[in-house]
């Protein structure tokens, strides 16, 4: 069911809390979206990326930004929807990345399932996707 406005304007605000933490390399704002549940999930793109508890997933953040000299994540086409209080949200996004030097782009795909506390929508679990490469359009596989 599609989010009603205030719902998907409070849910982005959420997500920019990510977006932005995530930029600015505050730990903070990035912990301040999350439910500070010891189950709350994270996958990121990597093998070794299974994140459980909000301290694994500042872990996973702090390890990225001592990978990179920038790193920011850009939300393009997003989709929120609700009911009561639970909502997801699903995005194509682009990685930034400042690496060595060199600068890159990185298609990926996120989805986000929040939960409302009070007046806040928090993330409970949030999961991070890379295009398959080698999967030609049209393609059900990689070849």
């Amino acid at each position: 069911m599609q989010a009603d406005t205030k719902t998907t304007d409070v849910v982005k605000s959420t997500l920019n809390k990510v977006s932005e933490g995530y930029a600015s390399r505050d730990l903070g704002l990035l912990r301040s979206a999350f439910a500070p549940d010891p189950d709350v999930i994270m996958y990121g793109t990597g093998a070794d990326e299974k994140r459980v508890g909000v301290d694994e997933i500042a872990l996973q953040a702090q390890r990225d930004w001592s990978q990179t000299d920038s790193a920011i994540v850009n939300y393009g086409w997003t989709s929120i929807s609700a009911a009561g209080n639970v909502a997801w949200a699903a995005t194509d996004a682009t990685f930034e990345l400042g690496v060595g030097g060199e600068e890159m782009r990185i298609p990926a795909r996120i989805t986000f399932v929040l939960e409302q506390r009070d007046e806040q929508w928090l993330i409970v679990h949030a999961h991070f996707s890379l295009p398959a490469a080698g999967q030609e359009e049209g393609e059900a596989f990689p070849s």
